[in-house]
């Protein structure tokens, strides 16, 4: 069997084995079922919407964050500031106002209406940075309980009529997180436990961690220190981890730190680790989007995408130099790529869109323009379309494949940090002052 066969038969026997758990009609994290941003079971979704074409409805939101809403069945989750919190000021860093609403909240929605089913405050002391609040990091649920952590650290577990199970406050039993620009992470959820990374140094000298919390109690069940001799800014990572399949089992990525680590999901031990990231040892290198896996195979990128390098995850210690596939500099900086298992769709903050081979890199089509405006929010793949939201709320929808091909371009009233996703014939859409369920009316 030839690699490029070999290749797409371990990415489509990764989807296969996983069908009971990673395809079903629901939106429970971040980067939805798959955890790369794509879902195979949406349908008859819209190509272009408008503030009142395809808008089946749209709810007021407190306040703005950039989280993206996750969705199971009748029931949509977002997170907020309080009403009243300022929008950021550009370069502006630290507390709001004293006199400023600085709650942080997490929304229960109900999926037919948008009206509110229940609110809950989850953390206070809300920080501004940059382009985001304490409200960054994403929810997660099961169906059965709902977790999600602030950027303050606050990491809570709700039923999903809302009672609290459980809360942790990590930074008063770990230490201050130390990010530049604010922590923003999202725990991964995988079977009974959270994954959790932090990675930091630009204002710490504390150790990068990660650890694995058992759900249903919030008790750690290990935490590891997952070390680098990145510089300055460079051990700053805003990621969330993933999971690859290796020798028929799973394991635990987490990158940033000029490096990317695979570790035992049971131990927290790392057993491998890629670097090359930072060829040029830049003492800036924070890094912003989550490496994309794809079979056995893992895509990452350093700051501003340069490098961009896929691999083969496994082997043992440091497998620099053993285990590449392919390196470019066409990777994404903010905005975390998606895929269809065949294709690997990239998207820059400029909107530039590039598509790549995964097995081989080879480039399918690059520097393709879409609308013009910042990407920050990260592309949907889903019904054979791509949908690229900017912060200005202009939504461009590609269509799927090797031919780069506009389908149409919808825009919003809103500024847009979050990014789109998608469950059944739905996307919902988070901007600062609502979230919008978007559907084809007939």
């Amino acid at each position: 069997m030839n690699r490029r066969r070999s290749f797409v038969w371990t990415a489509a026997l990764w989807i296969g084995l996983n069908l009971g758990v990673i395809v079903a009609a629901n939106w429970p994290q971040w980067r939805g079922p798959n955890l790369n941003g794509s879902t195979t079971t949406a349908h008859d979704l819209p190509v272009t919407w408008s503030e009142t074409e395809n808008v089946l409805w749209r709810a007021k939101m407190p306040s703005w964050s950039a989280a993206t809403p996750i969705v199971w069945e009748d029931t949509i989750f977002v997170t907020s500031a309080e009403p009243g919190s300022p929008l950021l000021g550009k370069g502006r860093h630290g507390p709001p106002p004293a006199t400023a609403p600085d709650k942080l909240l997490l929304l229960a929605l109900n999926r037919k209406d948008g009206s509110i089913r229940w609110q809950k405050q989850i953390d206070s002391g809300n920080q501004l940075f940059r382009k985001q609040n304490s409200a960054s990091p994403s929810a997660s649920t099961d169906g059965k309980f709902v977790w999600i952590m602030t950027g303050n650290g606050k990491l809570t577990c709700f039923t999903m009529s809302g009672e609290q199970v459980w809360q942790r406050d990590i930074q008063a039993e770990y230490g201050r997180f130390g990010l530049n620009h604010g922590y923003a992470s999202t725990p991964l959820l995988h079977g009974s436990r959270l994954y959790v990374q932090v990675l930091h140094g630009m204002k710490t000298k504390d150790p990068s961690y990660v650890f694995a919390v058992e759900k249903s109690t919030g008790k750690t069940v290990w935490k590891v220190e997952r070390p680098t001799d990145a510089k300055r800014e460079s051990p700053d990572n805003y990621a969330t981890p993933q999971l690859v399949t290796v020798g028929g089992k799973q394991q635990l990525v987490i990158s940033g730190g000029d490096y990317v680590t695979g570790h035992d999901l049971d131990s927290g031990k790392e057993l491998w680790r890629m670097g090359g990231f930072n060829p040029s040892d830049n003492p800036a290198n924070r890094t912003i989007a989550s490496s994309l896996v794809v079979g056995g195979y893992v895509f990452a990128s350093a700051s501003r995408g340069q490098p961009m390098i896929g691999f083969k995850a496994g082997g043992s210690g440091i497998i620099t130099g053993k285990n590449e596939l392919w390196t470019n500099n066409l990777g994404s900086d903010v905005p975390t790529p998606t895929t269809d298992g065949k294709y690997i769709y990239v998207l820059g903050d400029n909107g530039v869109m590039n598509c790549l081979e995964a097995d081989t890199g080879k480039v399918v089509y690059q520097g393709k323009r879409i609308e013009l405006g910042t990407y920050s929010a990260s592309p949907l793949h889903a019904d054979g379309k791509i949908y690229c939201t900017n912060e200005e709320g202009t939504t461009t929808t590609l269509k799927a494949g090797p031919v780069f091909e506009v389908l149409g371009v919808s825009k919003l009233d809103s500024h847009t940090l979050s990014s789109p996703v998608a469950v059944d014939n739905q996307i919902f859409l988070r901007t600062d002052d609502h979230l919008y369920c978007i559907q084809r009316r007939k």
